[in-house]
């Protein structure tokens, strides 16, 4: 199998763009003594597209451009560096330096693969492990890339299940927890969804090690489809993941749902005109351990909620035009949109005129 990181004259070539990324030394202290930063993927009024390092109160600190649009970011703490992801079927990941030391490093995808915009890094920082699309097999596999040597892709194992969304490493720091969305796509027919009909999502915990498969769940037949894509952990350890449903829009399915190790997924119910605002959308999940509360938004339906975590009950709504990213912030939670809005735990809104964030956000500890 190749393996290839690509170069910049290779990059700038496929880009059609000049790539920039250099910040400025007192931007950089700035972003350091923060109480936190926040990575997050946007798209520019004037057609751009990059990811920004926002601070508590949502101002823009640092910019790295992109050749498309972005979807997530992942952050090592090890080597404060973070990776932000292409949204799918992209085949590109940038990988920038949060201490300032080096200029970003440009990892693209190997032939027959595409990113599904999530990854993860091991506790230790030497391995990066991303969502892709085996698209000729319609089989989902996780990437391996070596942190070490440049990203350079050392190997696969499979998700077990098609078209993984986002991942997460549990606390024993080996389970990945992946959710495949069930979805087939091939970057031949573009975003388009080729099964709706025979659809089948499943969570599944893979060994990051072996790449053995741990376990596998699967929502009732009734339900196939309804694709698991987003997930967080809250304090207890349990995941929780939002979804995405590929049926008749009148219909209304739970959306989110929670799983513990051991045992079968478990769908929240909801009151019923929460789950109504939420149009069959899950955009982002996002947990706050230190509150005990887990947040969803829906872009389609302009929504967020509140839960709480040991009791599944919703504790708040708020309607926000566009909302998708989300992270914890205090006792709350920060919040952007496609509107170009960042929303802090405490309630107060900041517009940054130039912006429009994309789906995701991520919190960014000072003590990193």
């Amino acid at each position: 199998m190749r393996t290839r990181l690509i170069d910049r004259r290779d990059f700038l070539r496929a880009a059609g763009a000049s790539f920039a990324a250099g910040m400025a030394p007192r931007a950089w202290a700035d972003t350091l003594a923060a109480d936190a930063v926040f990575a997050t993927a946007f798209v520019k009024r004037d057609g751009g597209f990059g990811a920004a390092v926002l601070s508590e109160a949502g101002k823009v600190l640092h910019t790295v451009d992109l050749p498309d649009r972005g979807h997530d970011v992942t952050f090592d703490p090890v080597s404060k560096r973070s990776v932000v992801f292409a949204r799918q079927p992209g085949t590109f990941a940038v990988v920038f330096d949060h201490a300032g030391r080096e200029p970003p490093l440009t990892i693209a995808s190997i032939a027959g693969r595409h990113f599904f915009g999530h990854g993860v890094f091991s506790p230790d920082g030497a391995l990066l492990y991303a969502t892709e699309n085996d698209f000729d097999n319609a089989a989902g596999v996780v990437g391996i890339y070596d942190a070490r040597v440049k990203f350079s892709r050392i190997g696969e194992f499979p998700t077990y299940g098609m078209g993984p969304h986002e991942l997460l490493l549990l606390g024993d720091g080996r389970t990945l927890a992946i959710a495949n969305g069930g979805i087939e796509t091939h970057p031949d027919f573009g975003r388009a969804e080729l099964n709706i009909a025979t659809m089948k999502p499943s969570y599944t915990l893979v060994d990051r090690i072996s790449g053995d498969l741990i376990e596998k769940h699967e929502l009732p037949a009734a339900l196939h489809q309804l694709s698991i894509r987003h997930m967080d952990c809250d304090q207890a350890g349990t995941v929780w993941f939002g979804c995405q449903y590929r049926g008749p829009a009148s219909d209304r399915p739970a959306l989110v749902g929670r799983a513990s190790r051991g045992k079968g997924l478990e769908l929240l119910e909801m009151p019923q005109d929460v789950l109504s605002g939420l149009r069959n959308y899950i955009g982002s999940v996002a947990a706050n351990p230190c509150a005990g509360t887990v947040a969803l938004t829906s872009p389609e339906g302009n929504s967020l909620a509140v839960i709480d975590a040991a009791s599944g009950r919703i504790l708040a709504t708020k309607s926000l035009v566009e909302v998708c990213g989300l992270a914890p912030d205090g006792a709350g939670f920060i919040a952007s949109t496609g509107a170009g809005d960042i929303v802090e735990g405490n309630g107060e809104t900041r517009s940054e005129p130039d912006y429009v964030w994309d789906n995701h956000m991520l919190r960014i500890e000072p003590t990193a």
